[in-house]
């Protein structure tokens, strides 16, 4: 974190956030050097340029041509660490900065968002199951105990859950109105070593994306509940793998408002996926999601900024700092 003009009580000013991290670069179809930076008519390909080192370079250039004698009142970047497996950056910012109250209250996190200002997005719990057995030659399979068979039936019963929740509804399910539920994945299933070994181990790993005001507890909760139903005396573990809260800004906050002024957007915008924002609001941060570039490029090869898009970025940024950090 680094920042440039006074402190103030009030917590205003601005703070200008995003992640450093970047998701693996193993397409086999990459064009050019996925971590060299390349130019391409009217596109900057490269890994992390939309996700989201483009907007990184946006706001470290923002505060380096900042004359800190001109600021009324601070610009901080926070620039976060490990996000695309958890949000652990803000995670532990959250949970061991000292005074973030000592913080601008607005935050923008510069999530690609094709300049588009988003005030929700859900959240990501990861849960993993484990399921025992013991190990024998298939050929005496009494000797054994088949781990993937509880695991089997445990899925079923998870998929009959993820259809119940496909049908209910919650205060912010109008905010996502593609998909207004929590959604259950059944994302990896991994046991057994060979067709003829009884398996000894299986671990189920489940995503869930909830909607504002759901609780990781809660949904674990739910998880635990309906597998303990369908195996019975069956025993099995249930671990938290990671959590992201989902997160909601009122769409009459000040920064929700005036970034849709700047660009001209009328109505509210969410997204799907869980960034930093959900850590950083539940410790009385308002943010608001704004970047250049599309989602839609990230994580896939050939990822790419458009350039005009992190021109008009520019100009966007100029002007808010100017209007909250340095005018009045």
């Amino acid at each position: 974190m680094i920042s440039a003009g006074p402190e103030r009580e009030d917590r205003t000013g601005l703070v200008l956030s995003g992640h450093m991290d970047v998701v693996p670069a193993l397409e086999a179809d990459w064009h050019s050097d996925p971590f060299r930076l390349t130019a391409l008519d009217d596109r900057l390909v490269g890994r992390g340029a939309a996700d989201m080192k483009g907007f990184l370079a946006l706001a470290a250039n923002r505060l380096a041509a900042l004359d800190p004698s001109a600021l009324r009142r601070p610009v901080v970047l926070l620039f976060t660490y490990d996000e695309e497996i958890g949000t652990l950056g803000a995670r532990h910012f959250t949970e061991t900065w000292p005074a973030p109250d000592r913080l601008p209250r607005e935050v923008v996190i510069g999530e690609p968002t094709e300049l588009r200002v988003v005030h929700a997005h859900k959240g990501m719990l990861r849960v993993r199951l484990r399921f025992a057995g013991r190990a024998a030659h298939s050929g005496f399979p009494h000797l054994g105990h088949n781990a993937i068979e509880p695991a089997a039936r445990a899925i079923v019963a998870l998929s009959a859950l993820q259809r119940r929740m496909e049908g209910e509804r919650s205060p912010s399910s109008d905010q996502f109105p593609e998909v207004p539920f929590a959604a259950l994945n059944v994302g990896t299933i991994a046991g057994g070593s060979a067709a003829n070994i009884v398996p000894d181990r299986c671990e189920v790993d489940l995503g869930i994306r909830l909607l504002p005001g759901m609780t990781a507890e809660l949904m674990a909760g739910r998880v635990r509940d309906t597998v303990s139903e369908a195996l019975g005396d069956e025993p099995f573990t249930l671990e938290q793998v990671s959590f992201s809260p989902p997160m909601s800004t009122p769409a009459d906050a000040p920064i929700h408002r005036e970034l849709c002024e700047a660009v001209g957007q009328q109505g509210t915008d969410s997204v799907m996926f869980a960034t930093d924002a959900g850590w950083l609001q539940g410790v009385g941060f308002e943010c608001v999601l704004f970047g250049p570039a599309s989602i839609k490029s990230a994580h896939r090869a050939n990822e790419f900024m458009p350039v005009r898009e992190l021109k008009r970025g520019a100009e966007v940024l100029d002007a808010l700092i100017h209007r909250r950090c340095v005018a009045g």
